[in-house]
């Protein structure tokens, strides 16, 4: 298996100065009478939410909620595509071909287009999700697929990715926008973010989060970033945010501008 992180992000010669950054979030992610997330709380602090499409996790109605509110907040749709596991949260590998994985991204595509139209806004991204997210990243045929289903969709989407990962090249390749991704409520292993399987003890607490932004954005092997990430259901989210925009801000980075 190929160490996605291994791969090399572009040279810095070919990197836009970054004034602003994204700031996304996942959510979304309740279903039924379950609620799951700190949706309410992070909206306000996000610049992007990536809105899941029903198969790791949201229904029909609270896709609606979270497509109303971001249009409410000015914050950027994407859809958060995964695996048809709800019970893993789409967080466990499954074995699928690249034609499933073609399949899986373009049918949530769909689905949360219906409910962003309806609301009189337009998609601006797509963010593979948990294992699948992580599954493209280190094979080269699921995340030419990926790409290809969003391509095939809407050209005009940006994809979220690992830097120098398959998923990066795979996009470029498929003429997509790429926004490379930072992970501040993951631990990093050096450059090598632990998805999965880590404890709060090595996440640390929201100092550490910050702390973890600030030493990205004067590490040179995180040059190509232009998106950090706040999960909703990490402990403390919306003060993780806020942390991390206190972060950007003290870096001399201002949250992007979505409207």
């Amino acid at each position: 298996m190929t160490d996605a992180t291994s791969l090399q992000p572009p040279a810095a010669s070919e990197r836009p100065a970054l004034r602003r950054m994204d700031i996304n979030a996942d959510l979304g992610e309740s279903f039924g009478v379950y609620r799951y997330g700190n949706d309410d709380e992070l909206m306000p602090l996000i610049t992007s939410a990536n809105i899941a499409c029903g198969f790791h996790a949201g229904d029909p109605a609270s896709m609606r909620r979270a497509v109303q509110s971001a249009v409410e907040h000015g914050v950027a749709i994407g859809a958060h595509v995964g695996l048809p596991d709800r019970l893993g949260f789409g967080r466990r590998e499954m074995a699928i071909s690249a034609a499933d994985a073609y399949d899986y991204s373009l049918y949530q595509l769909a689905a949360l287009d219906g409910f962003v139209r309806a609301a009189g806004a337009r998609m601006r991204h797509v963010k593979p999700h948990g294992a699948l997210y992580m599954m493209a990243a280190e094979r080269p045929d699921l995340a030419a697929a990926i790409s290809a289903a969003v391509r095939d969709f809407d050209p005009s989407l940006a994809l979220y990715a690992l830097p120098g990962s398959h998923s990066d090249l795979a996009a470029v390749d498929a003429g997509l926008a790429v926004r490379r991704e930072f992970f501040a409520d993951r631990p990093y292993e050096g450059t090598d973010v632990v998805m999965f399987g880590w404890t709060y003890e090595q996440l640390g607490g929201v100092q550490e989060a910050a702390t973890r932004v600030s030493r990205m954005l004067t590490d040179p092997t995180f040059d190509a970033v232009e998106t950090v990430c706040v999960h909703s259901d990490t402990a403390d989210a919306p003060a993780l945010a806020r942390a991390v925009r206190d972060a950007l801000r003290d870096g001399g980075i201002a949250p992007l501008e979505t409207a």
